[in-house]
């Protein structure tokens, strides 16, 4: 940290050494997502033994996963883009746009979050449907995201925020918020859940009240005079210039999360469809919950890289030093692939052990522990798609992220999800996952091969424009 006027200012991103940064920066947020991913997990885990219903509660978990991944898919336009923003600006030293890139990131994701649960609420039961729910997984689907949206304002504010304290240099404390979050989310839910009888509701409430008390901290911590970026007056009010930068950058997010949406609901909808019973669908839909949280563990994982290699890259990238940007995406991708290889191999040869841990439902068991083998065949290559789409989005190349982002889920999962089950059935809908993961990881190469070859070609210089 050096002072301007006697505030901190981030400058080790430009200075320390890469790998070291790499890790100061992607351990918090790897600590942070993983406990993240293991609260949804452990969540998972407690709605599935709820006496009686826990089978049905958690295929209505598995139906609000689209419902969670849209609300994400507005939040990460603000707040991944404000704080890719954030750590460009600081990298050039404006320190006045970066400022109102703070207070404009604040706004806009009180709006959003606001107008999101208003239009969510008054439609629920219809987008549960849609989205695929059955008659015996709508109660609880219901039950828990009315719950959610409620206090949807909260979780986009703590997730901005988050977002901003990282990208201005201050990992540790974002991890710091995410650990609150979780540890206390970790104790409220079975009172809640067992204690109190609330079951999912439950469940949800102890997400919303752990989300508000740590942002509660992360504004007293944002709120500090002593820092460069802070939160004060006059910088709330939003600017044409700013909101454009933050939503253009957001789109990549966005049309990750959106698309992520819309993937789910289709698996949803292709389980209960081709599965031959409701009983069979709503089995399916409960096994594809349980594969797919065991897999975020991992993604997670591989995100919290992603968001220790976001700042080192926007600041760089400001800055002009190309070498030091190149030198942060290779060594993120080798310890991508190094994690999501370790999760092919736990799904792959640790099925049921883990399946088990969700439920004592032993049809749900196979299931589950069939569908993890199936969904994470090529797993290992995720990693390597990840963060180079995320690469991309870090320095503002917004066509190129959002192609990456898309071409997996919209170009080729969303097709194969379509017309693969008409020939095969249901399992046409489990293999069309792990066929778009190849696929989209070959393109995501061939793009960055390109890439290389044109850095090489131009033999960049330091006062080069980077990827142009």
């Amino acid at each position: 940290m050096s002072k301007t006027h006697g505030k901190k200012v981030p400058t080790e991103l430009g200075t320390e050494k890469v790998g070291k940064l790499l890790r100061l920066y992607a351990i918090p947020a790897i600590i942070a997502q993983t406990a993240a991913s293991l609260y949804n997990m452990i969540d998972s885990i407690f709605i599935g033994h709820i006496p009686d219903v826990g089978a049905d509660a958690i295929a209505g978990l598995a139906i609000t996963f689209p419902f969670m991944n849209l609300s994400a898919a507005f939040g990460a336009m603000v707040g991944i883009g404000g704080a890719t923003q954030l750590s460009v600006r600081l990298g050039q030293r404006d320190y006045r746009s970066a400022k109102d890139i703070l207070g404009n990131l604040v706004t806009l994701n009180i709006i959003v979050g606001i107008l999101f649960a208003t239009v969510s609420l008054l439609f629920l039961d219809k987008i549960l449907i849609f989205f695929g729910a059955t008659e015996a997984s709508l109660p609880f689907a219901r039950d828990f995201m009315e719950v959610i949206l409620l206090g949807n304002v909260v979780t986009h504010l703590y997730f901005g925020i988050n977002a901003a304290l990282r990208a201005s240099g201050h990992p540790k404390q974002a991890m710091y918020a995410t650990i609150i979050t979780v540890v206390m989310n970790i104790i409220l839910a079975p009172l809640f859940i067992y204690l109190l009888g609330w079951g999912i509701r439950g469940a949800a409430m102890a997400t919303i009240l752990a989300q508000c008390t740590t942002l509660m901290w992360q504004i007293k911590l944002l709120s500090n005079p002593d820092e460069l970026l802070h939160l004060q007056k006059g910088i709330y009010k939003l600017k044409k210039d700013i909101v454009k930068g933050i939503l253009s950058i957001g789109m990549s997010p966005f049309f990750i999360n959106a698309a992520a949406c819309i993937v789910v609901i289709i698996i949803n909808r292709g389980l209960s469809e081709y599965s031959g019973s409701i009983e069979e669908g709503t089995t399916a839909q409960g096994a594809y919950g349980i594969a797919n949280r065991m897999q975020f563990i991992f993604v997670m994982v591989v995100l919290g890289l992603t968001q220790g290699m976001q700042p080192i890259v926007g600041y760089n990238y400001g800055a002009r030093r190309h070498e030091r940007v190149r030198r942060a995406l290779m060594l993120t991708i080798f310890w991508a692939t190094l994690v999501t290889t370790l999760g092919f191999a736990i799904c792959e040869f640790m099925p049921m052990t883990v399946a088990r841990a969700f439920t004592t439902d032993e049809e749900l068991i196979a299931k589950s522990a069939w569908a993890m083998q199936t969904m994470s065949v090529f797993m290992p290559i995720i990693g390597f798609q990840l963060v180079t789409t995320n690469f991309f989005q870090s320095i503002g190349k917004v066509k190129k992220s959002i192609f990456l982002s898309l071409s997996r889920q919209v170009l080729l999962l969303i097709p194969l999800l379509v017309f693969l089950p008409k020939f095969i059935g249901e399992k046409g809908v489990w293999y069309s996952m792990p066929i778009s993961d190849f696929i989209a990881a070959l393109l995501t190469l061939v793009m960055l091969t390109i890439q290389f070859k044109e850095w090489n070609r131009h033999k960049i210089k330091p006062d080069q424009t980077f990827l142009e």
